[in-house]
C-alpha cells in the first residue's frame, strides 16, 4: 500500500490507521469520487467508524500539522453522492462535537462554512430534497454559526435565508427537522440585516405559529423558537410588525399560561424567552403602548410577586422589572420648572455655556418636558444607557481621547498673563513678605501681634442686619408679644435696611408668639433684661473669654481623636463660650451633660427650640419643657462649648446676621446652632438587602397599577414662596429648607409614610441636583418612613455601595448628643420613570432621573430632625470658626485674616496667612521669617463638597495649635489659605456652581472678575507670587468625591500623561522633577484613610481650566494638587468597611500638615535618593497604568463606576446575553472590585 501523502505532526504515527484512510479519500478527490461511488462510502464510513469508536482518530485528524480538515472539506466540496456527502457530515459532526469550539474555529478558517451554505443550495435544487441531508447540514451550521463572525453575510449572500425558511414552512409538523432549522435561523437572525429580510419572508408570523401554549412536549423546540423570535424582535421592523400583527397580547397570554401551569419550574427558559420577545418588542414606543393596552403591567406585575419566593426565578423577576420600568409612563417632574426657585440676576450674561443657553429659553417655554422625550429613537436606544459593554468600550475610548497630547500643553510655562502693574495691588494681602517688626514688642501678649483690621469676625457685625429666627420651645402666652414689637421698633429706629418680618415669609400658627428678630436683641443688653438673656455680643466673647483647662471629659473626647505621631487635632487651650459671668450655666460634672437654663420668655435669643412657621415643629412635654404657660418655664440644653472649643451658639447667630443669601433666609437650622460633636462609635459601611432595589421598583410599578393608592398631596413647596409649608390635619409630616445650606424644593406625601422630594437646581442653572439638606417635624415614633429623592442625576451613586444618609435629631442634641449620625435602610439608587427634557440633559435625548430612597424611623415624639447628603458646614460656621481661631492665637502665632474679595451676592471671602513670628527683629530672623516657602490651600469650590471644608477645619485647627509639630510647620512655611472658595454657593444650598450658575473649577484659565470674583482674585495672588519668583512650594485644593472611597489626590505629570497615551516623545521631553509624587507618597505612609492606588497625575484636556492644572501649567508650580476625599467610607486601611466621619475628615486636615513637615525634611536633603525611589515607584506601577482600562471623562467629571452593581438584573437595562441574566445582587460588596490603580480613574476636581 502506498504510503499517503498527507503532511502528519510528530508523534502521530505515520501508519495510522485513520490517516491512511484519510490519504486514500484525498487521492480519490476530484473526479475519481464520482466513479468510484462504492469506495467513496466505504472509505467515509470507515473514517466515520473510526472517529465514533477511537477518541484518538478524532485527536489524529484534528492535531496540529495535520492537513486532515482540508481533505475531509475537500472530499465533501467535491462529493456528487449524497450517502458519501453524509458520511462526511456524519464525520465532521462527530469532530465538531468535542474541542470546546478550537475544532469549529480550524473548521471556520478552512472556508467549511462556505462549502455548507454551497452544498445546501445544490441541496434544495433536488426534488423533494433529502430529509437527513438537511437535517445534518442544519445541525453542523447551527455549531458553527455562533463562531463564524461572518456567518450572517454568508448566509445572505449564498440564498441561504429562503432555503431554510422554506424548509421550516413545509415541516412545521416535523418537529427533527424543525429544531436544527430553529437553531441556524436563531444564529441568522443576529445579524440585523437578515433579521429584516427574515421579516419581509414573513418568519415573524411563522414564528408564532410554532410558539405554543403549556405543554410537555417539544419543550426543547420552543425554547429554541423563542430564542429565535427574540433575536428576529430586536429589528425595530420587526418589532413593529409583531405589533401590527396583535402579537403582544399573544406573548403575554402565553406567558400567564406558562407562568400558571409551571408549578415545578423547570421550564423557565422558555417562560424568559417569552419574556426576552416582550423585552425586545418594548424597545419601541408602539410596543409600549400595545404592552400597556393589553394590561402588561398588572400580568407582569402579579406574576413576578408570585416569583418573589423562589431566589431561582430572580431571572424572570429581573426581566419582567426591566419591561415594567421601560413601559411605565414617563412622567413630568412636578415642577413649573427645572430651573432653581430661586432667582438671582447676573450683572451680565456670559457670551455661550450653559448659562446663556438658559438665559435665551425664550419665555413660556416648558423646560420640564419636551418633545424629544417621545422620540421613538432613542427610547429605544437609551434603554442601554449606563452598563452595556459597548457603551462602557465607547466611554473608555473617549476618556482615553481626553488625555492631552500637546506636548507644549504638557510642559508648564509659566505664564502670569498680566503685567506686574496690575498685580502690584495684591501686595497688601504678602504683608509678610515685607514686615519687618522694627516696632513690635516680642514679650508682649499676643493681643499686640499683628491683625488685620478687615477680619472676617468684625465684618460679620458691620453687615446689614436683619430679622433671623431662632424659634421658641412651646406656644407662648400672648402677653410677650409687646416685647418682641418693641424690640422692632428699635431695629427700625437704628436706619439701616432690615429683610420683612420673617412672618410675611412663613405662616405662623395662631397660637404662637411672632418670631423675634435677633439682632435687635444686643440693643436690649444694657436694659433690665441683661440678666435673662445673657446673650454677650461677639466682641465680648472672642476678646474677653477666659481660659479653663480642659476638664477630665474634653481629655477622654480628645483621646478618641486618631493621633499622629502623639498630635492632637486640638492641643490648644479649650475656651469656654460663656464669658464666665453667665448664670445658671453648670460647671461641674461630664461636659455631655452640661446644660445652659435659660428662662422661656427669652427663649427666642438663645436656643432655638420651636419653629415659629417654617417647619412649624410642635414640641411636647417630653422635649424638658414642663409648663409652658409659665413664667418661669426653663429648657435645658446642651453645653456644646465643653465639646466644642471652636464652637459658640451665640456667635452663631451673629454670624447668621452678617451672610446675606437670595432667598433671604431668615432662620437657624438647629445643628448649625448646636453644634456637631462626632459620635464615638464606629458606622459601618451599610450592608446591602438582597432585593431592595427590586422591591422599591416594585412599589413605585405599585403606583401605576393601583392609582387610588396614591394620595400624591403636596406638603412642601418652595414655587409657593409666600407659603412653601402647605398646612394640613397634622396627618402629614412637615418638611422645611429654608435655611443657610437648605435644600429641598417640594415635598410630596405618595403614600401614608411615603415622600417624594425634589430637589432644587442650582441658581442660574437647570440641573445639579445631589446636595440635600432639610428639616423633618411631625412624626410619629416607630413608624417607618421611606423618602424618594427623585430628581438626582447621576447614572449612580456610593448610596448603592454602604454610603447612608446623615440625620441630627433635636431630642437627642437637648440630651446632651448633638451629632449627625448616619442612618437609614433599604437605600439605594436607580433609574426612575421621571423623564429629563433634553434642556436639562444638555440637549441629549430619552434620558430619565435618578431616585435614591432611604426608609427611616423616629425615636422621639415631638422630634425635629434634620437629614443631610454630607455633614453641613455652612459660610456662617466658616465665620464662627475662624473668629474662634483668631482667639486661639498666641504670641508666637503670626495669624491675619484679610478680605480677598466680595462675591457676586456680596458675602465676604477670608484669606488667611498662618506661619510663625520671628523670633527677633534681627535681621536674621527677619530674612528667615521672609524666606520661608509658601503654601497655598483652598477649598470648597463645590459647596456640596462638604467634607472639604471638614479637612480644611483639620488643617486650620492644627496650624493653629501648641505642639511642637504645629510650630515646626509654621516655622517651616508660610500658608495662604482660602478656605471657602465659593461662599455664595454655600449659603444658597447650590450642589456645584456659584450664584453665576457655572462650576468655578473650570473657570481657572480666564476668570471674569464680575462674575468669578473669588477665583479671578485668588488667580491673581498666584500670579503676583510668580511674579515676584515667590511661587507656592505646595498648591493644594479640597474637594470631596461622590463615587470612590477613601482620601487621594490628583496631580500633574508629564510623564505618566504620555504614558497613558499614544504619543511619541522623546527622553527630553519626558524630563522632570519627580517630586510631584513625594506629598502623597507621604500621606499614604502616615494617613490611614489616604490610597495611593488611587492617585492619578494624569493631565486631561477637559480639565485644562480647573485649578490644579492652572496652577500647575500657568504658574508654575510643580505639586499642584487637588485632594479628594471621599462622602462615603474606606475600603482599606485602618478605616476599611467604615463611613467616614467628621473626626476622620479633620484627622486627614491634620496629617496633610504633618506630610507637609516631612516635605520640608525631604526637600531640604542634598541628596536625591528618595527622588529615585519614586522614579522605582512609577515604574512599578507603569504595567498597571498602561494594562488597566482608563475611564477619565464621565458627567460632572466623575469616573465611570468600577465597582459592580446589579443593574442588569435590577434598574433598566438589557442584559447583553438572555441565557445569562442573572442578578448580581448577592454579591455587591464591592471591596474586591474596587482596585483602582495609580491612574485608572478619572479625576474629579
Amino acid at each position: 500500500m502506498n504510503k499517503p501523502k498527507m503532511a502528519t505532526e510528530k508523534g502521530v504515527p505515520s501508519n495510522s490507521r485513520v490517516l491512511m484512510l484519510l490519504g486514500q479519500l484525498e487521492r480519490m478527490n476530484g473526479e475519481a469520487m464520482g466513479r468510484d461511488i462504492d469506495t467513496a462510502r466505504q472509505v467515509t464510513a470507515k473514517i466515520l467508524h473510526l472517529i465514533q469508536t477511537q477518541e484518538k482518530s478524532g485527536k489524529e485528524v484534528m492535531s496540529k500539522g495535520s492537513s486532515g480538515m482540508e481533505v475531509i472539506l475537500a472530499s465533501l466540496e467535491n462529493s456528487r453522492d449524497v450517502q458519501t456527502t453524509l458520511n462526511i457530515l456524519y464525520i465532521l459532526s462527530e469532530l465538531l462535537t468535542v474541542g470546546r469550539g478550537r475544532r469549529v474555529g480550524v473548521f471556520v478558517s478552512k472556508g467549511g462554512t462556505g462549502i455548507l451554505f454551497h452544498i445546501l443550495i445544490s441541496a434544495s435544487k433536488e426534488l423533494p430534497p433529502s430529509e437527513e441531508l438537511m437535517l445534518q447540514l442544519h445541525s453542523l451550521l447551527a455549531k458553527v454559526g455562533p463562531k463564524d463572525r461572518k456567518f450572517g453575510v454568508k448566509a445572505r449572500l449564498s440564498g441561504a435565508l429562503n432555503i431554510t425558511v422554506n424548509l421550516m414552512k413545509q415541516n412545521l409538523q416535523n418537529t427533527k427537522l424543525l429544531l436544527p432549522c430553529l437553531q441556524v435561523l436563531r444564529v441568522y437572525s443576529t445579524n440585523s440585516v437578515n433579521a429584516i429580510s427574515l421579516g419581509k419572508s414573513g418568519v415573524v408570523e411563522l414564528m408564532f405559529k410554532i410558539v405554543a401554549p403549556y405543554s410537555k412536549k417539544n419543550t426543547s423546540l420552543l425554547k429554541v423558537a423563542l430564542d429565535a423570535l427574540g433575536a428576529l424582535l430586536k429589528s425595530k421592523t420587526n418589532a413593529r410588525r409583531a405589533v401590527d400583527g396583535g402579537h403582544v397580547p399573544i406573548l403575554l397570554a402565553l406567558y400567564l399560561d406558562w407562568h400558571r401551569n409551571d408549578t415545578r419550574h423547570r421550564h423557565m427558559l422558555i417562560r424568559k424567552g417569552l419574556l426576552v420577545c416582550l423585552r425586545n418588542i418594548t424597545n419601541i414606543k408602539l410596543g409600549r403602548k400595545s404592552f400597556i393596552d393589553a394590561d402588561g403591567m398588572r400580568i407582569l406585575y402579579n406574576s413576578s410577586t408570585e416569583c418573589l419566593p423562589v431566589r431561582t426565578l430572580d431571572p424572570l423577576i429581573n426581566t419582567s422589572s426591566l419591561i415594567m420600568r421601560k413601559c411605565f409612563p414617563k412622567n413630568r417632574l412636578p415642577l413649573p420648572t427645572i430651573k432653581s426657585a430661586f432667582h438671582y440676576p447676573l450683572p451680565h450674561i456670559p457670551a455661550s455655556g450653559p448659562v446663556a443657553q438658559l438665559y435665551s429659553l425664550p419665555p413660556g417655554v416648558d423646560d420640564v418636558v419636551d418633545e424629544s422625550d417621545d422620540n421613538e429613537e432613542t427610547d429605544a436606544d437609551s434603554e442601554n444607557e449606563t452598563e452595556n459593554e459597548e457603551d462602557e468600550k465607547e466611554r473608555l475610548r473617549a476618556a482615553n481621547e481626553d488625555i492631552e497630547t500637546d506636548l507644549n500643553k504638557l510642559h508648564p510655562k509659566k505664564s502670569p498673563g498680566r503685567s506686574f502693574e496690575e498685580l502690584r495691588v495684591y501686595e497688601r494681602f504678602f504683608v509678610e513678605l515685607s514686615e519687618d517688626f522694627q516696632g513690635h514688642n516680642f514679650e508682649c501678649s499676643r493681643s499686640a501681634s499683628t491683625t488685620s483690621s478687615s477680619s472676617a469676625s468684625s465684618s460679620a457685625s458691620t453687615q446689614l442686619p436683619r430679622p433671623i429666627i431662632v424659634p421658641t420651645a412651646q406656644a407662648m402666652s400672648p402677653k410677650h408679644v409687646p416685647i418682641s414689637s418693641s424690640l422692632g421698633g428699635c431695629n427700625s429706629a437704628k436706619g439701616k435696611h432690615s429683610l420683612p418680618s420673617p412672618s410675611a415669609l412663613t405662616p405662623t400658627a395662631p397660637a404662637l408668639l411672632a418670631p423675634l428678630e435677633l439682632d435687635t436683641i444686643h440693643l436690649t443688653k444694657d436694659q433690665d433684661k441683661q440678666e435673662k438673656a445673657n446673650i454677650p455680643s461677639p466682641d465680648t466673647q472672642t476678646l474677653s473669654s477666659l481660659t479653663r483647662p480642659p476638664s477630665q471629659g474634653q481629655v477622654i473626647e480628645q483621646g478618641l481623636v486618631n493621633v499622629l505621631e502623639g498630635v492632637s487635632l486640638e492641643e490648644e487651650v479649650f475656651l469656654s463660650a460663656d464669658d464666665g459671668g453667665r448664670k445658671g450655666v453648670k460647671q461641674e460634672g461630664s461636659p455631655v451633660n452640661a446644660t445652659r437654663h435659660i428662662q422661656s420668655p427669652l427663649l427666642l435669643g438663645g436656643i432655638p427650640t420651636l419653629r415659629v412657621g417654617g417647619g412649624g415643629s410642635n414640641w411636647g412635654s417630653e422635649c424638658g419643657s414642663e409648663g409652658a404657660e409659665d413664667e418661669g418655664a426653663v429648657l435645658e440644653v446642651p453645653d456644646t462649648a465643653l465639646l466644642l472649643p471652636l464652637h459658640d451658639p451665640d456667635l452663631y447667630v451673629e454670624m447668621v446676621k452678617g451672610t446675606l443669601s437670595v432667598p433671604r433666609y431668615a432662620e437657624v437650622a438647629y445643628p448649625d446652632y448646636f453644634g456637631h460633636v462626632a459620635p464615638t462609635f464606629r458606622e459601618p459601611l451599610l450592608e446591602r438587602v438582597y432585593g431592595v432595589q427590586r422591591s422599591k421598583i416594585f412599589q413605585d410599578i405599585e403606583r401605576l397599577i393601583h392609582p387610588n393608592d396614591i394620595l400624591d398631596k403636596v406638603v412642601y413647596d418652595l414655587d409657593i414662596p409666600s407659603c412653601p409649608l402647605v398646612e394640613d390635619s397634622g396627618e402629614s409630616l412637615k418638611f422645611n429648607s429654608q435655611f443657610e445650606s437648605g435644600n429641598l424644593r417640594k415635598a410630596i406625601q405618595v403614600r401614608k409614610h411615603e415622600y417624594d422630594l425634589v430637589l432644587n437646581s442650582d441658581i442660574n442653572s437647570n440641573h445639579y441636583h445631589q446636595w440635600f439638606y432639610f428639616e423633618v417635624s411631625g412624626m410619629r415614633v416607630g413608624t417607618t418612613y421611606r423618602f424618594n429623592i427623585i430628581n438626582c442625576e447621576k447614572s449612580n451613586s456610593q448610596f448603592n455601595y454602604g454610603m447612608q444618609v446623615l440625620m441630627y435629631s433635636v431630642q437627642e442634641a437637648i440630651s446632651g448628643r448633638p451629632r449627625w449620625v448616619r442612618t437609614g435602610s433599604d437605600i439605594c439608587y436607580y433609574k426612575n420613570h421621571f423623564a429629563r427634557s433634553s434642556i436639562a440633559a444638555g440637549g441629549q435625548k430619552g434620558k430619565s432621573y435618578y431616585t435614591m430612597t432611604f426608609s427611616t424611623s423616629f425615636s422621639h415624639k415631638d422630634d425635629v430632625c434634620y437629614f443631610a447628603y454630607h455633614f453641613p458646614y455652612t459660610y456662617s460656621t466658616l465665620k464662627m470658626h475662624l473668629s474662634k481661631l483668631e482667639a486661639l492665637r498666641t504670641p508666637q502665632i503670626y495669624l491675619r485674616q484679610d478680605i480677598l474679595c466680595e462675591t457676586l451676592g456680596g458675602n465676604s471671602c477670608p484669606l488667611l496667612t498662618i506661619t510663625a513670628m520671628p523670633e527677633s527683629n534681627s535681621n536674621d530672623h527677619i530674612c528667615q521669617f521672609r524666606n520661608r516657602p509658601l503654601i497655598f490651600l483652598s477649598a470648597r469650590v463645590h459647596p456640596g463638597e462638604t467634607n472639604a471644608s471638614w479637612v480644611m477645619k483639620g488643617t486650620l485647627e492644627f496650624l493653629m495649635g501648641t505642639s511642637p509639630l504645629a510650630a515646626s510647620l509654621r516655622d517651616a512655611y508660610i500658608f495662604k489659605i482660602v478656605p471657602m472658595l465659593n461662599p455664595d454657593g454655600v449659603i444658597n444650598g447650590n450642589h456645584r456652581c456659584s450664584l453665576s450658575g457655572e462650576d468655578l473649577n473650570r473657570q481657572w484659565q480666564s476668570p471674569n472678575p464680575e462674575l468669578h470674583p473669588t477665583i479671578y482674585h485668588t488667580k491673581s495672588l498666584l500670579q503676583y507670587l510668580a511674579h515676584i519668583q515667590r511661587a507656592p512650594l505646595v498648591y493644594c485644593d479640597y474637594h470631596g468625591h461622590s463615587r470612590k472611597k477613601n482620601v487621594f489626590m490628583y496631580g500633574c505629570s508629564v510623564k505618566e500623561t504620555v504614558w497613558q497615551s499614544n504619543i511619541s516623545a522623546t527622553s527630553s521631553d519626558l524630563q522632570e522633577d519627580l517630586g510631584y509624587r513625594a506629598l502623597p507618597k507621604i500621606l499614604s505612609q502616615i494617613a490611614p484613610a489616604f490610597s495611593m492606588g488611587s492617585c492619578s497625575f494624569v493631565v486631561e484636556r477637559s480639565k485644562e481650566s480647573t485649578a490644579r492644572v492652572v496652577v500647575w501649567r500657568e504658574i508654575g508650580v510643580q505639586r499642584s494638587y487637588t485632594m479628594e476625599s471621599t462622602l462615603c467610607g474606606c475600603d482599606q486601611g485602618k478605616y476599611k468597611g467604615l463611613q467616614i466621619g467628621t473626626r476622620e475628615l479633620e484627622e486627614m486636615g491634620a496629617q496633610f500638615c504633618v506630610a507637609l513637615l516631612r516635605l520640608k525634611r525631604l526637600t531640604g536633603i542634598r541628596n536625591h535618593q528618595h527622588l529615585l525611589d519614586l522614579e522605582s515607584d512609577i515604574i512599578g506601577t507603569q504595567a498597571k497604568v498602561v494594562s488597566s482600562p482608563t475611564t477619565y471623562v464621565m458627567e460632572e467629571d466623575e469616573p465611570s463606576f468600577l465597582e459592580a452593581i446589579d443593574y442588569s438584573a435590577e434598574s433598566n437595562d438589557e442584559d447583553p446575553e438572555p441565557d445569562h441574566e442573572h442578578s448580581n445582587e448577592g454579591h455587591e460588596n464591592p471591596d474586591h472590585l474596587d482596585p483602582l490603580s495609580d491612574s485608572d480613574t478619572n479625576h474629579r476636581d
